[in-house]
């Protein structure tokens, strides 16, 4: 692990460095500092450690200020003489609160359960990769009449829903009908390039002609090819709409 430390007693400073190097022989030192402004340039000016070791009263201030306002988000073991930072340590992303003398069995303590944090982060996000489809849908299969056509998904103006069939609508104004409800097809398909206008309408980017007010905070669409009704925003969606159109 590479670990930054901050300790303004040079005797303190080196007892901790000599605990570390007897608990967790393998870690590695990336600098030091006695101050809160000296801690901020180093983490600035370098690559983020895996792991903070903080006094919390530093020559300058309090270690904790470098948490104030998400400035910082590294995990940290607070290490200081006094208890009374005990809960607004615990609001940074401290992993454990240490008082001084920190012995050896409560810096091993600290870091088995860093350890133990950091699997289980790890383990959650290979299960949520895992989870995430390859890739978005590059093709469509349509049907019209007794003809099965591949759709690429740039051809795709939009999918719209009619009696709970979805249809595929080209750029150049044919219709396909999908097996694929509207639903099934919103998480299959690239958000960036498609976003559900309304229950009915999974509209593509570069289908969108223009957009207008339409009053109450709603938005009227005119997409290319024209649809067979009024393409209505909802005040609940248009904007998160105008955030999709100017990506």
């Amino acid at each position: 692990m590479n670990v930054f430390i901050a300790e303004d007693e040079p005797p303190a400073r080196e007892r901790l460095l000599e605990t570390l190097g007897r608990v967790a022989p393998t870690a590695i030192v990336l600098g030091t500092s006695d101050s809160v402004r000296g801690t901020a340039e180093w983490l600035a000016a370098h690559p983020a450690p895996d792991l903070l070791l903080l006094d919390i009263q530093l020559a300058d201030g309090l270690s904790l200020e470098l948490f104030r306002g998400g400035k910082v988000e590294l995990p940290v073991i607070f290490t200081t003489a006094y208890d009374r930072f005990a809960i607004d340590a615990f609001q940074a992303m401290a992993v454990d609160y240490l008082l001084k003398p920190v012995s050896e069995e409560a810096l091993a303590h600290a870091l088995a359960k860093w350890q133990r944090l950091r699997a289980q982060v790890g383990a959650n996000i290979a299960r949520w990769l895992a989870s995430v489809p390859a890739r978005w849908r590059q093709r469509l299969v349509g049907r019209k009449g007794a003809q099965h056509h591949a759709l690429e998904i740039a051809q795709v103006a939009y999918v719209v829903s009619v009696d709970k069939l979805a249809f595929a609508v080209t750029l150049d104004g044919n219709r396909y009908l999908l097996d694929q409800t509207l639903a099934e097809l919103e998480s299959e398909l690239d958000p960036a390039r498609f976003f559900r206008a309304s229950r009915q309408l999974l509209i593509g980017a570069h289908a969108v002609k223009q957009y207008a007010s339409a009053g109450k905070g709603k938005l009227k669409l005119l997409l290319q090819p024209e649809t067979d009704g009024e393409v209505i925003v909802s005040q609940e969606r248009a904007g998160a709409f105008k955030n999709w159109i100017e990506q």
